[in-house]
């Protein structure tokens, strides 16, 4: 071996063989010829030429330089690399990583390693890494990682030929230890730390955050592996799990490439699913197609220092033919569900695998693709300099830890000998041509970057919104825009900019992006010329011809498949018709200025540059673009809207062009010529002169822009270095002329503006007139490009069956298939089937015989207008022939049946798996598809959906490829419209349903075309419902017209547009609204994704047939972040807050005294309802079976199906519901909208009219939330008489309870799930849509400033920022002072590393996603920019005096200012503790999101099911935590919780008022003035104050003289809102006056910790959780009891209790018991003795026992748990035995009077028969201001009407809508008032036609829902009640004779009552009591029953 040669070893590799090494016996010969050469050899070949030494004086520099010489002596410095490399790799086990001349960048055996570490210690660690898909599915990976043995990692127990196995599974360990970490269960609902120490090798605690918290036995190894590998720290690379991790099923399947994906395995999968493998092991076969690469690289190395033009342009396109096949491994990542093992879910990949991969730490680089060999390598040769870009940035950072071989390498070719400077400074155009074919395939748009960037685009939409952000890389982190997707195509098309950079001059400075590129002039960079057209059929018109191209010494290459990119030139007869009507004949060859700013200027000097770069003309010239080349390359036909509408405005008054634009059609058929020539003779002279003035052509520009390309098949194959022509098969079209262009009313043709140049009729003469010409036209150069589809090439297997289906011209890229396949000596069969019109237009045929005869080929051909039929004779192989009808492609195919099937099905059913290719026009497609399906069910297929299931996975399979053509569709404007609501409901998600998309305002029906779209189904469903528009645009949909007239055929209609509206505040809410419906519709797609595989998919259920906890893992992560991030929070959150803000003000600003529905307080009440906790705490048990303790899943293996089928039916029914509401929104706003098109000055009343209609859909997606989480907490996941072992599914069961705890904490819901039979009853929970809440406008502005402020603060917490002094604010802005103006919304800075963004992505805990963040931020800053924008009109209608908090808001957070920030996370900091309290609470965290989800709640739910928890809870536990919760939302803190920035003074606990369950709700009564004049509907309004059920229910009788007040009424006055606030009704503040309020009926029990006091907290910010804030009162400080007499006069009065300066434990704990239990109380009576502090109550407890005393429990000498006035907790009343004068005095001065009437308590009152019959048993008569005849009466007596009318806005409880919507009666006050009677009873006659009442409560349904709630009971065979107060049911008549319902009476027409045992007078079994006297146990603490072993 010579020094400097490139020695090849004996062996050749496959991949030699393939691209074009020589072969046979003298094969190595030819190589060692070639390569031995002598120093003279290569550096003098000849002597120098006499022009070079003539003259010359010194003739030294003739002499090689002694460094070329010193180079070729010792070699080139990359093959010096790779032949040390070969020599000491396999000694030293490679530890300087793979590189070898053989197998480039792969390893060159995996096997040995993994052998090598098998036979060492070190197998332990590859065996538990074989089993890790196990480990994880049952949930023991911890558990098996820290049962291992510690194994020295030193040369002495692991051998080097160990080392690359041993770091795989070392670093899989470490990672998935992480991994388990972050994702144990309790990452997701629930949030706790679980924090392991472990110690170094030192045996001290290891602190390095790569290993920190991870066993020693994997740290201590691992450091000292990767330190004799040359890693400075321990990491896992992305080489390691994808390079040197698998293995080979097949070793002699070495044809094309051994490293092939179907021919590999991963040796130590993870999660051992498709997408982590996919994904791998395509990295892999990536590297494998490469192997020449290094050898190819090192080769032209060496022929630049030869400076061998010839050798080096050998090798330059053996590289082109290796990357050219490097795209098409993107194909084998599918996300097609029929693509077999291709498929790779993206969803499960993104939580998955992506997850795994974060890195240790940030400071070490990411599993990233950038981290892979070939693109450093690609990027070193091409020299790349640029690399300022992110991914640019990043590279350049993982270039450092690369293995040391690969360093090297890239030294060598960077900085020895460059190939690419020595190409441009050759000149030679076949190496130019080759290496820009290079760069092209590498990084263009539509090579191996291109590629890799539309799959990543597609891939990380649908990840992204199922809860990932970015890709390993990093790009998508910093998204500004709320949709990373986006963000990362717009990284990596930075990235490929860079890398073309040096080859397309304007390739960084272009304001387009690359894909946008696609289908301009952009794709054309070679000049060519047509060199001959030549006839291929019979026809004389030469309808189809061959056109051949001379593209000689050009260095274009192309494969079979390919196409050629054509600019065409304008036939001269269009040309002339525009020199003749404009007068340009003396103007041709003047240039036309491009300077200016005019677009047409614009466009036609890039086209000039793009032209002068192609000709490799100097920079320096300045481009020219002359008259002849606008009006020969520019856009003259067919005629677009926009052409015709330039025209016109230049001449103005012609009437042709006012009828084309008129036209209903276009494109309108015709040139420009034919419209100018047709305006001529109607246009003055002048005006037409003037308009296209020849003094100054700057207007030609305007009127003609560039044309754009065609794309022909090529037709032709080479077997040639380089081709030196190509052929095309072109079909010249022929378009009719719009008779609105013709003037002499005869028809005409024109052909095709391309098709017509390059195939010109030949009968016809095409020669230009002499003035028109410029010289020779024979010589004029056409600019061309190859362009390369994604899916149209032969199977790399020559041994593959390939079948072509053709329609006539369409038969042009089989000619090169046939040549390619026949002339290389394939073995595979070929078949044709061909479809022509006649025997006359039969193309090819003498070719294609000569190919039937040899065998080669069998040709199946059906003429559709000819009976002279040919037959394939296979006896013969010929075309035989023979008479017979005329016939279509289709029936050939049925023909040949057995043999088509065969080639269809894949080989994994027995079929070939051939390829089949269709190309001609869609009418073809679908007449081949058509004959596939019949051959399919004829021959093979049980069923026609079985024939379409293989037709779908041979689709998947990229078996069936098309290249399908059409005209463009003529566009007519009187096609259907078809709305965003019609268009939204058109998903796809249901099996059967239909998926349409909206592309630039029209509407497609895709449903057919999603089985045979590249890109699979998914990409296409990730858009479905929506206007995709953006997306449509981003993959160069747009600029394919092969995309766009394929999708002409799934027309449909037009998107309705956005009406014209001009109050910009209706723009406003459209835009609002339409954006929540595309999130919402986004939201659905995606949600069911990740739905269909949870319920679909059971190899994720099951694995082996165990059932696998990955799997709940993923349902467990899905909910999670379905209610606490992705879902729910942008939804529901900052998003609705903003639509709700300007609907509320556009009603608010109309009617300044409009109530407002409360429906973000609806939403808050919802998701912190009993219901919600409920839901979460089920969704939290779900978490625990992802944990080490999972063992026990499997006993629950049927509840947990079941649970995931209808937990994931609810959600994505609760999407389906909101939008289907939103859809009706939005036609409800187009139909206002077409009404103000009359009427455009009605514009200010639409605008209100439209917020009103909005807002009750607003209303309606409360309701639906509510009922969402009624029905998600009637799930559950425990049913054990559905386990195959239910006797062990309940004692592992039991087992958990008695473990964590909870099992003597055993609430309602926990006896249930104990119990023997599935029809236990259940914890009920109903949705609260009885009444409905109402709020002013300054509660909806505090909700908006709330969430602007927790969006910001949020955010900056997250990002860092200032921190606020300690008061919370800074400077404050005066009322009258303008706030400053709010900038652009900030965008998030991007992290410098991307792991950074990697590990941030990973850590488990994480709230929320980027996407999520984004979405909110918008929406807050959008918010923001409202209220500043209309801040005068808000003062204005702002009630409040003080505007603090709105100003201090908005001036902090409405200029984009950050809030306090919160201190840095360290790199493994996942999940800090939540700080304990005796009560067991966390401090109030706000998520930021708008929607508050209980970070407490979370918490107590962990404390309940966690063994890690601090202690075992107790109920009291589970209910302060619960209570603090809700607390929080408004503010408020539970005593005793440590962080809580401001506390209660006073927190309300109210009676309760009857709820449509029976159950009771919060109650205020209404105002106390009997003088009202105010309706009954605002007064109902009033007194609905919340939905949100209390917890702490007070059963009392009588008020202890130990109350005291916490508030003076002065006080109250100042500031209403905030006194009345109640924390437990579902919004701050009541919106009515203190005085018009029962305040003294907010019965108050206060929860503050006494040592904060108001006047402390005074000037604080408002506190915000979710949506709700609160302000608290000016001053308040705590008392303690006085010592003595006040300035010492007289004795201080002795207390007759001893004083309690805490409150003892046992009243404590009472507290916590009865708050913890709901009763149902209802007021009897009330009195209060004037001149005494005293006043006694008289209630219905819930067993119906009336409570006029304390009773045997107060005898006992228990505190007295009654209290129901307003006392502090702070003031430390409420415990006291005894209290003194003064405090009972200051108590009862400053309460209200009570209200004396029962019908102004009517809500929480009992009923009145209750109240009768009790006051006539003890003798009390008739209630005060009532006569006799108001309570019940003996038999015979007049009972007064108790049937309440409804109002006008009150629902019926079933349907809700409306009962009573034209207030019948309301103005007539019910029954309360005397003297209208008859006008009483005439409304009652009214409303009897469709209401009936209930006796029992006097509430009203219609009769028709009715009858269907007594059909749905009776069925079930449940007890029928009144669906308001539940009361049993009979039909009476009533006073009045009106139909109604209520309850059966006892004997007699007497009301029953009785005495209880304990002495309480019951009143349980009189009607409309509500009761049941057996009281309810079900909360009572449980004890095990032995008898029964329960």
């Amino acid at each position: 071996m010579f020094p400097g040669c490139a020695f090849l070893d004996m062996a050749q590799s496959s991949s030699e063989t393939l691209y074009g090494a020589p072969k046979g016996p003298g094969a190595l010969q030819t190589l060692l010829d070639r390569e031995r050469k002598t120093i003279c050899e290569v550096l003098l070949p000849t002597a120098p030429p006499k022009e070079k030494t003539k003259n010359m004086a010194n003739a030294d520099s003739l002499n090689p330089p002694e460094l070329d010489v010193l180079a070729i002596a010792l070699g080139a410095p990359a093959r010096r690399v790779l032949e040390r490399a070969d020599q000491i790799g396999e000694e030293t086990g490679w530890r300087d990583g793979f590189l070898s001349t053989k197998h480039g960048l792969c390893p060159p055996d995996l096997n040995k390693p993994a052998a090598a570490l098998a036979h060492s210690p070190g197998r332990v660690w590859s065996d538990i890494c074989s089993r890790m898909p196990g480990l994880i599915g049952r949930g023991r990976v911890r558990e098996a990682i820290l049962e291992l043995p510690l194994i020295d990692g030193s040369a002495a127990t692991i051998p080097d030929k160990a080392l690359w196995a041993a770091v795989v599974c070392l670093g899989i360990l470490a990672s998935i230890w992480r991994y388990e970490d972050r994702n144990d269960g309790h990452e997701g609902i629930v949030k706790s730390a679980r924090k392991e120490q472990f110690t170094n090798i030192h045996g001290e605690p290891d602190e390095e955050p790569e290993t920190v918290g991870i066993p020693r036995n994997i740290v201590i190894p691992f450091r000292q592996i990767c330190t004799r590998l040359g890693r400075p720290l321990p990491y896992l690379s992305q080489s390691d799990v994808s390079l040197h991790n698998y293995k080979i099923r097949d070793p002699t399947s070495v044809y094309p490439y051994l490293e092939r994906n179907e021919n590999m395995d991963l040796r130590w999968p993870i999660f051992n699913d498709y997408g982590e493998r996919n994904f791998l092991l395509c990295m892999a076969e990536v590297h494998g197609l490469f192997s020449p690469g290094p050898d190819i690289i090192a080769r032209c190395q060496e022929r630049v220092m030869e400076k061998n033009n010839d050798g080096l342009l050998v090798e330059l396109v053996r590289l082109k033919e290796v990357v050219d096949q490097l795209l098409y491994v993107f194909h084998k990542i599918s996300v097609n569900p029929h693509a077999g093992e291709n498929f790779a879910p993206p969803a499960s990949w993104g939580q998955g695998y992506a997850k795994f991969s974060a890195p240790l730490s940030k400071r070490l680089p990411a599993l990233s693709g950038l981290f892979l060999p070939i693109f450093q390598v690609m990027d070193t040769f091409l020299r790349r300099t640029n690399y300022s870009s992110f991914l640019g940035i990043e590279s350049i950072h993982l270039r450092a830890w690369m293995p040391l071989n690969i360093r090297a390498f890239l030294a060598a070719v960077e900085n020895h000998y460059p190939v690419v400077p020595y190409i441009k400074a050759s000149g030679d155009p076949r190496l130019v041509g080759v290496l820009d074919a290079i760069v092209e395939s590498y990084a263009g748009e539509k090579g191996f970057m291109g590629t890799h960037r539309y799959k990543v685009y597609g891939f990380l939409e649908i990840v992204a919104k199922t809860g990932r952000v970015e890709t390993n890389g990093g790009a998508g982190a910093s998204d500004s825009i709320g949709r990373p997707w986006q963000e990362v195509h717009k990284t990596l098309a930075a990235s490929m900019k860079e890398r073309l950079e040096p080859y397309r001059a304007s390739a960084t400075s272009l304001d387009v992006q690359p894909h946008e590129m696609r289908g301009t002039y952009e794709e054309c960079r070679f000049w060519a010329k047509i060199i001959n057209r030549t006839k291929i059929d019979d026809d004389l018109h030469r309808t189809t011809g061959k056109v051949t191209i001379d593209v000689k010494n050009l260095g274009l290459t192309f494969i079979p498949g390919d196409r050629l990119a054509i600019m065409p030139l304008n036939a001269w007869s269009d040309v002339e018709k525009i020199v003749g009507a404009l007068g340009l004949v003396d103007l041709l060859n003047v240039n036309i200025p491009l300077t200016g700013d005019s677009p047409g200027a614009t466009k036609w000097l890039k086209y000039a540059n793009h032209e002068a770069e192609v000709s490799k003309t100097d920079a320096s010239v300045a481009p020219r673009v002359t008259v002849r080349d606008i009006l020969r390359k520019g856009r003259l036909a067919p005629l677009t809207k926009e052409m015709v509408m330039t025209v016109h405005s230049m001449v103005k008054i012609s009437s042709i062009t006012l009828r084309v634009l008129g036209s209903d059609a276009w494109p309108v058929n015709g040139s420009l010529g034919d419209l100018l020539i047709a305006a001529l003779n109607e246009v003055p002279e002048d005006v037409w002169d003037q308009a296209f003035s020849l003094n100054d052509l700057s207007w030609l520009p305007t009127l003609i822009a560039p044309e754009v390309p065609r794309t022909y098949s090529i037709s032709s194959f080479h077997f040639d270095l380089l081709p030196e022509t190509l052929d095309l098969t072109v079909a010249r079209s022929t378009h009719v002329v719009s008779p609105l262009l013709v003037t002499d009313g005869l028809k005409h043709t024109r052909p095709g503006v391309c098709s017509g140049f390059l195939n010109p009729d030949p009968t016809l003469d095409h020669d230009p007139n002499h003035h028109l010409t410029a010289g020779d036209v024979t010589e004029e150069k056409i600019l061309v490009g190859v362009n390369r589809p994604l899916n149209f090439q032969l199977p790399v297997s020559t041994a593959a069956p390939v079948a072509m289906f053709a329609g006539g011209s369409g038969i042009a890229p089989f000619r090169g298939f046939w040549q390619a396949r026949i002339g290389s000596g394939t073995i595979g069969r070929n078949l044709l089937f061909l479809g022509v019109q006649s025997r006359q237009k039969f193309v090819y045929k003498h070719e294609l015989r000569e190919f039937v005869n040899s065998g080669k080929l069998e040709l199946h051909v059906a003429f559709s207008r000819d009976q002279n039929g040919l037959v394939y004779d296979p006896a013969s192989r010929d075309l035989v022939e023979k008479t017979m009808d005329p016939r279509y492609i289709d029936t050939l195919i049925l023909e040949q049946g057995p043999a088509v099937c065969d080639v269809i099905i894949s080989t994994k059913l027995g079929g070939l798996g051939g390829h089949l290719y269709i190309c001609g026009s869609v009418a073809l497609y679908e007449t081949v598809m058509s004959g596939f399906r019949q051959a399919l069910y004829k021959y093979r297929a049980v069923t026609k959906e079985g024939a379409d299931e293989l037709l779908a996975q041979a689709f998947a399979e990229r078996r069936i490829m098309l290249d399908v053509f059409m005209t463009p569709r003529v566009m007519k404007e009187d096609e259907p419209y078809i709305s965003l609501s019609e268009l939204s409901k058109h998903t796809g998600h249901r099996e059967g349903s239909k998926m349409c998309i909206g592309v630039h305002g029209s509407v497609y029906d895709v449903t057919d075309f999603l089985p045979i779209h590249p890109g699979g189904t998914l990409i296409v469903a990730g858009s479905a419902g929506i206007d995709a528009s953006v997306t449509f645009d981003e993959v160069a949909h747009t600029y394919n017209p092969e995309v766009t007239s394929l999708l002409g055929k799934y027309f449909i209609g037009y998107l309705t547009p956005k009406p014209v509206l001009q109050t910009a505040e209706l723009g406003d809410i459209y835009d609002s609204w339409v954006d929540y419906m595309r999130t919402c519709v986004e939201s659905l797609t995606t949600l069911s994704f990740e739905v269909d595989a949870l319920k679909k998919d059971s190899k994720l259920w099951f694995q082996d047939g165990l059932l696998s906890t990955h799997a709940i893992r993923k349902l467990y992560q899905l909910q999670s972040r379905f209610l606490t991030s992705t879902g729910f929070p942008i939804l529901f959150g900052t998003k609705l807050q903003e639509l709700y803000l300007k609907l509320s003000f556009s009603i608010a600003n109309s009617d300044d005294d409009s109530l407002l529905p409360d429906v973000m307080g609806r939403i808050t009440n919802a998701t912190s309802s009993p219901a919600a906790i409920a839901a979460r705490k089920e969704i939290a048990e779900l978490g625990e079976f992802v944990s080490n303790q999972a063992t026990a899943a499997p006993a629950f293996e049927q509840g947990i199906i079941a649970y995931t089928r209808s937990v994931c039916e609810l959600d994505v029914r609760l999407l389906e519901q909101i939008r289907d509401e939103i859809g009706e929104g939005y036609d409800a706003f187009m139909r206002v909208a077409e009404v103000v098109k009359s009427y455009p000055s009605k514009e200010k009343q639409a605008l209100h009219k439209v917020a009103t209609v909005l807002m009750s859909y607003l209303e309606r997606i409360a309701e639906r939330v509510d009922s969402f989480y009624v029905d998600l907490a009637a799930q559950s996941l425990y049913h054990p008489e559905r386990e195959a072992n239910p006797a062990r599914a309940r004692w592992r069961f039991l087992q958990r309870r008695v473990k964590d705890g909870s099992f003597f904490l055993l609430t309602r819901q926990m006896a249930s799930l104990n119990l023997e039979h599935s029809s236990s009853p259940q914890p009920s929970y109903e949705s609260k849509r009885s009444k409905r809440q109402s709020v002013s406008f300054d509660h909806v502005l505090s909700q908006a400033i709330s969430s602007v402020s927790n969006t910001k603060s949020s955010k900056s917490g997250r990002g860092g920022g200032h921190r606020h002094n300690k008061s919370g604010h800074s400077d404050h802005y005066r009322r009258n002072e303008p706030l400053p103006p709010v900038p652009p919304l900030p965008v998030a800075v991007r992290p410098l590393r991307l792991a950074d963004a990697h590990t941030a992505r990973a850590r488990g805990p994480s709230d929320s996603t980027t996407f999520e963040e984004q979405m909110v931020s918008r929406a807050a800053s959008r918010m923001s920019q409202f209220m500043n924008k209309r801040m005068k009109d808000i003062r204005r209608l702002s009630k409040s005096t003080n505007l603090l908090s709105l100003d201090h808001a908005m001036a902090v957070y409405g200029n984009g200012s950050q809030g306090p920030s919160s201190v840095a996370e360290s790199d493994e900091e996942i999940s800090s503790p939540s700080s304990s309290s005796s009560s067991g609470t966390s401090r109030p965290v706000p998520n930021g999101r708008g929607v508050p989800h209980s970070r407490q709640t979370s918490v107590a739910a962990s404390d309940v099911r966690t063994e890690r928890s601090f202690r075992t809870p107790s109920r009291s536990d589970l209910h302060s935590a619960t209570f603090s919760r809700k607390l929080s939302v408004y503010g408020g803190s539970r005593p005793g919780t440590p962080g809580a920035e401001v506390s209660f003074s006073q927190t309300t606990m109210v009676l309760q008022k009857r709820k449509a369950d029976g159950s009771f709700q919060d109650w205020n009564p209404n105002s106390t003035s009997s003088t009202s004049t105010e309706t009954s509907s605002h007064k109902k309004r009033k007194t609905a104050s919340g939905t949100s059920p209390v917890n702490a229910i007070l059963s009392t009788s009588r008020v202890a003289d130990a109350v005291s007040a916490t508030n003076s009424a002065t006080q109250r006055n100042q500031n209403p809102d905030a006194w009345l606030a109640d924390p437990l009704n579902g919004y701050m503040g009541s919106p009515y006056p203190a005085t018009q309020s029962g305040s003294f009926y907010n019965l108050a029990l206060a929860m503050s910790r006494p040592e904060v006091s108001y006047a402390s907290q005074a000037s604080s910010q408002p506190v915000a959780s979710g949506s709700q804030s609160f302000a608290a009162p000016t001053s308040f400080k705590t008392k303690k009891s006085p010592r003595k007499g006040k300035d010492g006069a007289g004795p201080p009065e002795k207390r007759k209790a001893r004083y309690k300066a805490h409150c003892p434990q046992n009243i404590q704990d009472r507290l916590d018991r009865y708050i913890s239990q709901s009763q149902r109380i209802l007021l009897m009576d009330r009195h209060r003795e004037e001149g005494r502090y005293r006043e006694e109550f008289t209630i219905q407890g819930s067993v119906g026992n009336v409570h006029c005393y304390c009773g045997p429990d107060h005898q006992k000498g228990n505190h007295c748990k009654h209290i129901v006035l307003q006392v502090s907790r702070a003031s430390g009343y409420w415990y006291q035995k005894a209290l003194l004068s003064s405090e009972l005095k200051e108590i009862f001065d400053q309460a209200p009077p009570p209200p004396q009437l029962r019908q102004q308590l009517r809500s929480i009152h009992a009923n009145d028969r209750v109240v009768g019959a009790w006051r006539e048993k003890t003798g009390r008569g008739p209630a005060p201001g009532e006569s006799n005849d108001s309570g019940p009466s003996s038999s015979g007596s007049k009972t007064k009407d108790h049937r309440r009318i409804p109002d006008k806005d009150d629902d019926c409880p079933i349907c809700y809508d409306k009962m009573n919507e034209r207030g019948v009666g309301n103005d007539l006050g019910n029954n309360e008032e005397s003297g209208k009677e008859k006008e009483l009873e005439s409304a009652y006659k009214k409303l009897k036609k469709i209401l009936y009442w209930c006796v029992s409560c006097g509430n009203a349904v219609h009769k028709e829902c009715w009858g269907t709630w007594k059909t749905t009971t009776t069925r079930q065979g449940k007890q029928l009640t009144c669906v308001w107060c539940r009361a049993s049911w009979v039909t009476s008549t009533s006073s009045g004779g009106s139909d109604s319902m209520g309850m059966r009476m006892s004997g007699g027409g007497r009301y029953a009552s009785s005495v209880e045992d304990e002495g309480y007078f019951n009143v349980a079994n009189i009607p409309g009591s509500g009761a049941s006297p057996i009281r309810d146990t079900s909360t009572c603490i449980y004890k095990l029953d032995t008898e029964h072993n329960r």
